[in-house]
């Protein structure tokens, strides 16, 4: 395991403490690696359609002006521009990652855009198994192809309630783990002939192989809800999506 100081390179004014990151390295270069080109190849993959999975998650997490928000494992910043627009004028968003790559790309597009809402981002490099934040400060929090990729998804969801203000709700985006055959059939073709291949064009083939396995990793629907529920949560329903390729699940403290 890595540690890494927490840092917040993107702002002069924290109000968080700093803590260690600490995640698999090999996790942690990848997503650094693929950080330039990871806008483009969602779009790429996901034809577009990965645009509307995040308006939904963001949906789902009833975010609303005003409220002070988290979205974690952030990394480019969709999911983060979308709440800001949700939560602007008074509202305060923290995209959370632990890839500066991420990080820097994300902070780049915030200056680019340049858009009046987007200025109640801030960007916290950090750990999502140990969140450096007080219990039950956040609204809502978002967290966009994130779990599946944590060393430690029961922790990760330990954290996200502790700093989740009650009646509050998670909202967490990511690949279905399908119990249909068919499904995770197509699925997996679709990543070995489409996603890898694509990505080998970039020199990135390897980097999306582990895609696959990082699925069947994963936790099923029932699976993530049954966890949910262990740890704290009082409700938690998984919504499968674009034909049950992707799936989201919605947790209330």
């Amino acid at each position: 395991m890595a540690s890494l100081q927490l840092c917040l390179p993107f702002s002069s004014t924290s109000r968080f403490r700093y803590r260690p990151v600490r995640c698999a390295n090999e996790r942690q270069a990848l997503f650094n690696r693929i950080a330039p080109v990871y806008d483009n190849l969602n779009d790429v993959f996901s034809m577009g359609q990965h645009r509307i999975w995040k308006r939904m998650a963001v949906s789902w997490s009833g975010a609303k002006s005003g409220d002070y928000v988290l979205d974690l494992c952030c990394g480019s910043g969709d999911l983060a521009f979308l709440l800001s627009e949700k939560v602007w004028p008074a509202g305060k968003v923290t995209g959370l990652d632990f890839s500066k790559e991420q990080l820097s790309v994300a902070s780049s597009r915030q200056n680019l855009l340049s858009k009046a809402c987007y200025e109640n981002i801030e960007w916290v490099e950090g750990d999502a198994l140990d969140l450096p934040f007080s219990d039950c400060f956040f609204d809502a929090i978002t967290m966009g192809y994130g779990l599946r990729n944590v060393v430690d998804r029961r922790k990760a969801l330990q954290e996200m309630f502790r700093v989740l203000k009650p009646g509050s709700m998670v909202s967490v985006l990511d690949f279905n783990k399908s119990t249909q055959p068919v499904t995770a059939t197509i699925q997996e073709w679709m990543i070995n002939n489409v996603v890898v291949p694509v990505a080998s064009g970039y020199g990135l083939a390897e980097e999306y192989e582990y895609l696959n396995s990082s699925i069947k990793e994963f936790l099923t629907g029932n699976e993530l809800e049954k966890l949910a529920l262990e740890v704290g949560f009082s409700t938690a329903k998984h919504y499968e999506i674009s034909g049950g390729l992707m799936g989201n699940l919605v947790a209330t403290r």
